[in-house]
């Protein structure tokens, strides 16, 4: 590999990376991979907690709920770090700052699962949450660096591929671990994939440069952009509906479709496997058509959710309702991409946010579908809240498609 290969960097003025694209040591492919063991890692460490709260509520003396704040930690950690990470890192190595980025993330495993009381934990968790967007927003970009222009959304797809296999596989398996040698177990499982990501990336990837002229500055011009800001409106508010079924989900099964609570974690496969689908066909339809898989996804969403109002009873309906359901993750390889074209010179931060906007969409989603169930109008109604926060995507969605050619009627007219 010759220096000026190793050293690589990817252009932020223009919406594509180079038509050339960085040559890594063992192909794209591999690179590909090695950034999504990262998503393996990370997916199965935010959601493998909600799998051994009674553990660790017995373990440290605390209800059930109030063991579920370590969710809450975490998220907020995610929401805190993505920007702060991403500004304060703009100008590292891309490779370096990947591996860095592990690291910290594998010590926050760690102190959770060494954490002697409930404070400590809930700060572990929160710890590991910090480089959660920074991550995924850095290995979007060199994912799609790898590979030529017209394959972005299909490099940046594979890379979140891995949060998708986490619902399928690494979740069950952290969860049986937590349950069966005791809940920090789990987290020291996820420490350990956390390590594997880090070496994964230092062998699979070359030496990529930050972008020229990156800084903190010039990141910040990220927050000055409108079409940034819609394109993370489309994040938070349309993709919540989905977590506002998820979220109460195992007791939809339960009270409605009537299935014995063992049951429940085959029906979350079922999901994650149409997750999975979604991941794949959604980088594949960004690529040839952005805008319309974005409003295409947010219109099956709607139906989807819509349709699971009713299909819940049954489960020969509802189980693969749950995987289209699971398909609405399509989105986020295409917003992610979005956020590329949008950004112009501040890609890192905004690939970053794209992750922030997912966590606030989950809060919204299960705050708004919790909300709906306090106010007792039964276990099918958060799928409405679902429906009507995909909707209210597509408005999002409409109005920065709607902005992006008014500016662009206003700069082609003549002067």
């Amino acid at each position: 590999m010759t220096s000026a290969t190793a050293d690589a960097g990817f252009s932020t003025n223009s919406p594509q990376q180079l038509e050339a694209p960085v040559a890594a040591p063992y192909g794209a492919a591999a690179g590909q991979i090695a950034l999504a063991i990262g998503g393996l890692a990370i997916g199965t460490g935010e959601f493998a907690a909600m799998g051994v709260l009674p553990e660790v509520a017995r373990d440290v003396g605390v209800t059930i709920p109030e063991a579920g704040h370590l969710i809450s930690a975490y998220a907020l950690g995610v929401v805190v770090g993505a920007p702060l990470l991403a500004i304060a890192l703009s100008s590292a190595p891309r490779r370096g700052l990947l591996i860095g980025l592990m690291l910290f993330f594998t010590l926050g495993n760690l102190a959770s699962a060494l954490a002697p009381g409930y404070l400590t934990a809930n700060l572990g968790r929160f710890v590991a949450g910090l480089p959660h967007g920074a991550y995924f927003g850095v290995a979007s970009l060199v994912a799609a660096s790898l590979v030529p222009p017209n394959r972005r959304a299909q490099a940046v797809g594979n890379v979140l591929l891995g949060l998708s296999v986490a619902n399928v596989v690494g979740v069950p398996l952290a969860t049986w671990l937590g349950q069966t040698f005791g809940w920090r177990a789990t987290f020291v499982a996820v420490a350990a994939l956390g390590l594997l990501t880090a070496l994964a990336v230092r062998l699979c990837l070359p030496r990529i440069a930050a972008p020229m002229g990156a800084s903190p500055a010039q990141e910040l011009t990220a927050f000055l952009k409108p079409q940034v800001w819609l394109t993370l409106g489309v994040a938070a508010i349309g993709f919540g509906g989905m977590f506002s079924v998820y979220s109460y989900l195992a007791p939809t099964l339960t009270e409605v479709t009537g299935l014995a609570s063992g049951a429940v974690p085959l029906m979350l496969a079922i999901l994650g496997c149409g997750m999975i689908a979604g991941n794949i066909a959604g980088g594949y339809f960004a690529d040839r058509a952005l805008k319309a898989t974005i409003l295409g996804t947010l219109i099956w969403n709607a139906i989807a959710l819509a349709a699971f109002s009713v299909t819940s009873s049954w489960v020969w309906l509802a189980a693969p309702n749950l995987f289209l359901i699971g398909g609405c993750l399509a989105i986020g390889p295409a917003l992610q991409t979005r956020l590329m074209d949008v950004a112009a010179d501040a890609q890192t931060l905004a690939a970053a946010l794209n992750h922030s906007a997912f966590n606030l969409a989950n809060a919204l989603g299960a705050w708004l579908g919790g909300l709906v169930l306090l106010l007792g109008y039964g276990w099918t109604a958060p799928a409405w809240v679902g429906v009507a926060l995909a909707l209210g995507g597509v408005v999002v969605a409409l109005a920065s498609f709607a902005l992006e050619r008014r500016d662009a009627a206003h700069h082609a007219a003549p002067r």
